[in-house]
């Protein structure tokens, strides 16, 4: 991890990367996400020592999960070089939270702002080049969308 920390992180980007926390942990236990999501949520109402799952964490990971095929498509269209299966787990959760947010998110958020969060939770959570990585794959999957930023 970095030396950089998530305390300073605003509370909607502690909600994205909240987000890759339960799509990272439901992959490395291939289970449902849904499933993964729900789990969590119960965990923090019974266990006063877990954070709770903030409402735009349930947004990001069950709009994940409802639209992961077109997302996985998306990005993997986007791969220069690369195979989505072949991305470390941490890279691959976090460029979906974002392709989520610039593809299919309810909520409208600027694909600026999107991929800016997305680099910011990878600079914290990833190796030294996966941030300009995670940059370049989501202003490409912006354009899929034309709402490059």
């Amino acid at each position: 991890m970095s030396e950089k920390t998530l305390a300073a992180f605003p509370a909607r980007r502690k909600a994205r990367k909240r987000a890759v926390d339960v799509l990272y942990e439901a992959e490395q236990r291939d289970q449902p996400i849904r499933q993964v999501l729900d789990a969590r949520r119960r965990l923090a109402m019974s266990d006063p020592q877990m954070p709770g799952i903030p409402a735009y964490t349930m947004t990001l990971v069950t709009g994940v999960a409802e639209h992961l095929d077109p997302i996985d498509e998306a990005i993997d269209a986007c791969l220069d070089g690369w195979e989505l299966d072949r991305l470390p787990a941490v890279d691959r959760n976090i460029l979906r939270v974002g392709a989520y947010e610039l593809l299919h998110g309810d909520e409208p958020v600027d694909a600026a702002v999107a991929i800016s969060e997305a680099v910011k939770i990878a600079d914290v959570l990833c190796g030294a080049d996966s941030p300009s990585f995670i940059n370049g794959v989501l202003q490409s999957v912006a354009k899929l969308k034309g709402t490059s930023g």
